[in-house]
């Protein structure tokens, strides 16, 4: 077991880290993960009710095990790696399953899952190549509940709002006049988030490789 400093809502404090894979936030971690696949075959069946259910719970959950993990001292070299990939995961997943049954246009797919790409190739490196990680951000979690929430809409599919009548293209729901759902705003705020935080990640991925750096050569 070995102790790191991790930053957590703007403080600076000592956590231990234990190489345990069977611990409880890392067993809700896996359980997230279960419910993927579970959610794909409920939407691909129209089961929108029970779609949205199983995301929601998926999703919601994310809070709970690393709660978990900080007050009861569990926090794991595993969970630190699962935890923000099942993250990425789930977010794939969710945008691919509404792009799927064509309730969101593609660009939004290339955005949405192109930053999750990145952003999970990026902290493999960090972590197998430097043996250092990024804290998570407080904003970059913001944009990932709005974009939860926002998928959460899209594959309920209801109530629809009108559009706002901006204009005809096809490809900007809520901005033309086709009825929308409401979770396609969420979308909109919580991607415009997450891609203003992710230079503020490539930042701190760029100090926080420096520092492992400096440290293999010191």
């Amino acid at each position: 077991m070995t102790a790191v400093e991790s930053r957590h809502d703007n403080a600076v404090e000592t956590e231990e880290v234990t190489d345990k894979i069977l611990t409880l936030p890392n067993i809700i971690t896996f359980a997230r993960l279960s419910l993927v696949p579970c959610y794909l075959v409920a939407l691909f069946n129209n089961q929108n009710l029970v779609a949205t259910l199983l995301f929601a719970l998926a999703a919601s959950t994310d809070f709970v095990d690393g709660q978990i993990a900080r007050r009861t001292h569990q926090v794991s070299k595993l969970g630190q790696l699962l935890d923000p990939a099942v993250d990425r995961i789930l977010m794939i997943t969710g945008v691919l399953g509404v792009f799927a049954v064509g309730r969101v246009p593609l660009w939004v797919i290339l955005i949405v899952v192109g930053r999750d790409l990145y952003m999970l190739y990026g902290g493999c490196v960090l972590l197998f190549k430097y043996k250092t990680r990024v804290p998570v951000f407080y904003a970059g979690k913001v944009a990932t509940t709005l974009l939860f929430i926002g998928f959460g809409g899209l594959l309920l599919n209801m109530p629809l709002v009108p559009g706002l009548g901006w204009c005809e293209f096809s490809w900007l729901p809520g901005f033309n006049h086709e009825p929308v759902s409401w979770g396609i705003w969420f979308v909109y705020v919580g991607m415009i988030i997450s891609v203003i935080t992710m230079f503020f990640y490539v930042k701190a991925a760029a100090v926080a490789r420096d520092k492992a750096l400096a440290e293999r050569e010191a």
